[in-house]
């Protein structure tokens, strides 16, 4: 029996303008630099495209060549393994301001976990870039066309992930893809670069069947712009157009009621009531349930304590308690809730994260941590 196949997404990466007015993470530029960035898929096919992301830029990206490998360490790559990658047929390409490009198939088989590195030559003056805060590990950058080195020799070192959006595989059509969608308690801030223990990849490792990419932006909001669009902005972009999605985990929710109290004018000054984010949530579960898809929300985590001034408010927690009350009642429109902010609460004192699994901010879990929300979500959910 044939087996139908179609694109599906195995890596997918949230990205921030690096104009914004709020910039807690800030872009960086490149000029004739070749800048190799590591991947892992999180599923495999028979073939992998890759796509490329100018999406908050404010002039054309030339891309000067791109090549795909096996990365070894560091910078390292495998050269038995080094592929260039094409655009339309030809090796070089400029993205528009505010567009995406994806690359012509590579047509080889590809596992889940694999890891790659992705090489740019990058020839002009990029401008700050569109990027992600968070990178699924460090990058390099070096002088010049080095698209196929087997190390970058005196590259420089950055933490933060530029340009690419995200990998496709072509896989069999029926395979369930979960979007984990939220702040930087799904993007994995805090968890140890390169060691693949987000929330959703440690989660992503308990299911039997498909996978989960990540499409977690930190410091994002449900109803604020700022730090990325707020989420219900980002639902076409970031979940409805992934390929293949199925399902959507959600946190999302802090940065909503802790960044009033740290960012100035022109932020409101107070966070959203309880009453104004339920109406959120409801409306994000609708337009997702309206797509056919399955939604399952977390709790709020616990921050209490959190080590950013002005972050940690009364009001805020009062607010955080009055929500993950509704989400664990009967009235949410969720097909389920996984509390997760109980999974890493200190039983002495549930609104913070106890000592084991506390990445030292008060905001933010470990790679314990985030092993312990991941145990908290029933993976049977995803069966749906």
């Amino acid at each position: 029996m044939t087996t139908t196949t179609t694109w599906i997404a195995a890596h997918r990466t949230a990205v921030l303008g690096p104009h914004e007015d709020v910039q807690l993470f800030p872009s960086r530029s490149f000029t004739d630099q070749t800048v190799r960035q590591p991947l892992r898929l999180a599923g495999g096919g028979e073939a992998l495209r890759v796509r490329l992301s100018n999406r908050y830029g404010t002039a054309p990206l030339e891309i000067g060549g791109a090549h795909l490998a096996t990365r070894t360490r560091g910078s390292g790559i495998d050269p038995a393994t080094d592929i260039p990658l094409t655009f339309s047929g030809t090796a070089t390409a400029t993205i528009p301001a505010g567009d995406e490009l994806v690359s012509d198939p590579v047509h080889q088989p590809f596992s889940a976990g694999q890891e790659l590195a992705l090489s740019l030559h990058l020839p002009g003056d990029t401008g700050p870039t569109t990027f992600s805060p968070v990178a699924h590990d460090v990058g390099h950058a070096a002088p010049g066309s080095r698209l196929d080195a087997e190390v970058l020799d005196g590259a420089e070192e950055f933490s933060t992930g530029h340009l690419l959006a995200g990998v496709d595989v072509l896989a069999p059509a029926d395979t369930r893809i979960v979007v984990a969608f939220g702040d930087s308690w799904i993007e994995g801030a805090a968890t140890t670069p390169g060691a693949d223990n987000s929330f959703p990849s440690q989660l992503g490792r308990r299911l039997d069947r498909g996978w989960i990419v990540n499409q977690g932006l930190s410091g994002n909001r449900l109803l604020t712009d700022g730090i990325g669009e707020h989420l219900l902005a980002r639902i076409d972009h970031d979940v409805l157009a992934v390929p293949g999605v199925s399902h959507v985990l959600v946190h999302i929710g802090l940065n909503d009621l802790g960044l009033p109290g740290v960012i100035a004018h022109p932020e409101p000054a107070e966070g959203p009531t309880a009453a104004e984010f339920i109406a959120g949530l409801t409306t994000l579960a609708d337009r997702l349930h309206t797509a056919g898809l399955t939604v399952i929300a977390c709790t709020l985590g616990t921050y209490q304590g959190a080590t950013y001034d002005g972050f940690d408010s009364a009001a805020g927690q009062a607010t955080r308690a009055e929500i993950n009350a509704w989400l664990l009642g009967d009235d949410h429109p969720f097909d389920a809730v996984a509390d997760t902010a109980a999974a890493v609460a200190d039983p002495a004192q549930p609104a913070r994260i106890r000592a084991e699994f506390n990445a030292g901010d008060g905001l933010h879990v470990n790679d314990a941590g985030a092993k312990a929300l991941a145990d908290a979500v029933d993976t049977t959910l995803f069966k749906l």
